[in-house]
């Protein structure tokens, strides 16, 4: 999948939802984005680890490993990461505070902008009362959710067969749905609402699978998307300015170049019996 592409360099980068320990991770298309993007500051915002899929039972490919290697060697070069948990990876936050392989763990943290503004950074979950009020429910749709994204796994291969480009059908059916449509604004809402209220400028989050970058209410709503669905990241350049990173829309216009690039022609080297008939013939 790597190409020879310049890589970009960012302030910041945020990620978060990659689900590693699932069979709907898409570590593949992460490594790619990892290799051609660095950062001063790497935030992980949480489910970066899927604890409950993994308790269920193991499921730890080679290219999982390599996440976690990579992201690693990442913070050993310089690069500042923190890991703010979610609620698939919640055992992490009895390490709250405390540093491991070079990597912060937080709850939550301030973020501030190179043009000053400062950004609320945290999961999403606490703002989640699913989540929170009843974990049961939660626990049912994550498990509908992860049938979502076999049926997802196996249509992309089949789109990929036929030489289409990844595309969501997961994330099409969750937009389409009235209820999970309700469920987005007023979560957004929410955040953005908490963000207010501790007069900060903005909010950065995770949870709910949908990127998305945009003001409401006055104020900054951030969500970096995730690695199972939207493949999806926010990053700050050195001028504090926020963008969405979009690498399913990077991966399909690589392959659009690559299929309208012209064949190379590659010089043979003369046959030997062609050299014998020139040396007779000069």
């Amino acid at each position: 999948m790597n190409d020879i592409r310049p890589i970009q360099y960012w302030r910041t980068l945020w990620i978060s939802d990659i689900h590693l320990g699932t069979s709907g991770c898409k570590a593949e298309f992460l490594l790619d984005f990892l290799d051609h993007n660095e950062a001063d500051t790497v935030y992980l915002v949480g489910d970066i680890i899927d604890g409950w899929q993994l308790r269920k039972h193991w499921y730890w490919p080679r290219t999982h490993n390599d996440v976690v290697q990579k992201i690693l060697r990442k913070a050993r070069n310089g690069t500042r990461v923190v890991f703010l948990p979610g609620n698939h990876d919640e055992f992490a936050r009895d390490f709250t505070s405390y540093a491991f392989g070079d990597i912060e763990v937080q709850d939550e943290v301030v973020h501030t902008l190179a043009d000053g503004r400062r950004l609320l950074v945290l999961h999403g979950d606490q703002f989640d009362g699913v989540i929170q009020h009843g974990k049961w429910l939660a626990r049912l749709g994550d498990s509908l959710y992860n049938l979502a994204l076999w049926l997802n796994h196996h249509f992309n291969r089949l789109r990929h067969r036929c030489g289409l480009h990844y595309w969501s059908l997961s994330q099409y059916l969750k937009h389409k749905v009235k209820n999970a449509v309700s469920f987005i604004t007023d979560f957004e809402e929410t955040l953005a609402g908490e963000a207010r209220r501790r007069r900060l400028d903005g909010v950065v989050c995770g949870h709910i699978h949908k990127a998305e970058l945009r003001e409401v209410g006055g104020v900054l709503y951030c969500n970096d998307g995730d690695w199972v669905e939207s493949l999806s990241a926010l990053a700050e350049d050195h001028e504090g300015r926020l963008q969405l990173l979009d690498w399913a829309a990077v991966l399909a216009a690589r392959c659009t170049a690559a299929r309208g690039r012209p064949p190379r022609t590659l010089a043979l080297p003369a046959l030997p019996s062609a050299l014998g008939r020139q040396s007779r013939h000069p």
